[in-house]
């Protein structure tokens, strides 16, 4: 069973499960555009969803996306409910980078090798541009200060399905909203982009940080934590919390069956399923 025993934390008295060479710290404004771009390299090249919705031109989705992310980014930095995994032994690419701490080279002006070496390919020459130690993010907003809609629609333009996934899961939530949404700050924790470097996955990163993500929430006083989930290992972690948290999923869709009002396939051809999950973080105080 996995130990929780590094105590490199925002709060050491929360250890985490990573590795010795990981580090968890809250993220600051100073670590947006490194934030910004594992969320949109991850999600337009490594999701079960995106790259299958729009497997063309990924360099200039990319840059548009890293364009139009902040707003989401820094809204959950500006939380201080944001975390961030570090690679403490990280190796710095270049003298340039380990100079700074560690920079972004995407270059909107270099050519694209997509098309003539493939998507894979493409995604690799820029994961080798992304010379930093962040290396996972885990961005979260009190859901008392919820996201502004008209603000987050230059992205929503950049993947236009990601609105269209959310309000279906929110159709489809049985739940009345007064029973579970807050009516003050440091209720309910929105989980809102979970991301993880390709050159980084395997490490159980993601599941260690959830998981040390909703001790931490507990001890900061939250009732819950809300989640969208677009991968099969994210639902598994927040959909089976550990003792004594209780969670599940309170809506879901599967991307392959799933048809609008007017009988289309509307996330077709993706084959996903896409759920809500929320855990309780303090069941016994609620019975």
């Amino acid at each position: 069973m996995t130990q929780n025993n590094n105590t490199k934390t925002p709060n050491p008295s929360n250890p985490s499960s990573l590795k010795p060479r990981y580090e968890i710290r809250q993220l600051e404004p100073k670590h947006s555009e490194w934030a910004c771009a594992i969320v949109i390299h991850s999600n337009l090249f490594h999701s079960p969803v995106w790259p299958v919705l729009y497997p063309e031109g990924l360099n200039a989705r990319t840059f548009e996306g890293l364009d139009n992310a902040s707003y989401l980014v820094n809204h959950q930095i500006d939380s201080g409910h944001s975390f961030g995994v570090f690679d403490t032994e990280y190796q710095f690419k270049r003298e340039e980078s380990k100079a700074t701490g560690g920079k972004l080279y995407w270059d909107r002006n270099e050519k694209s090798v997509q098309e003539e070496n493939g998507m894979e390919a493409e995604g690799q020459r820029l994961l080798e541009q992304m010379d930093f130690p962040l290396v996972s993010v885990a961005l979260s907003y009190d859901g008392a200060d919820p996201l502004d809609l008209e603000k987050l629609g230059p992205l929503l333009a950049v993947l236009p399905h990601f609105g269209p996934l959310y309000h279906v899961l929110e159709v489809l939530d049985p739940r009345e909203k007064e029973s579970w949404a807050p009516k003050a700050h440091k209720e309910v924790l929105m989980r809102n982009a979970t991301a993880t470097r390709h050159d980084y996955e395997g490490e159980k990163i993601m599941a260690g940080m959830a998981r040390w993500l909703m001790r931490e929430a507990d001890a900061r006083g939250f009732r819950a934590i809300q989640i969208e989930c677009v991968h099969d290992a994210v639902t598994h972690v927040w959909s089976d919390p550990p003792a004594p948290y209780k969670g599940g999923i309170v809506s879901e869709f599967h991307t392959g069956t799933f048809k609008d009002e007017e009988g289309q396939l509307l996330f077709a051809p993706a084959q996903q399923r896409i759920t809500k999950c929320y855990v309780e973080l303090k069941p016994k105080a609620q019975d």
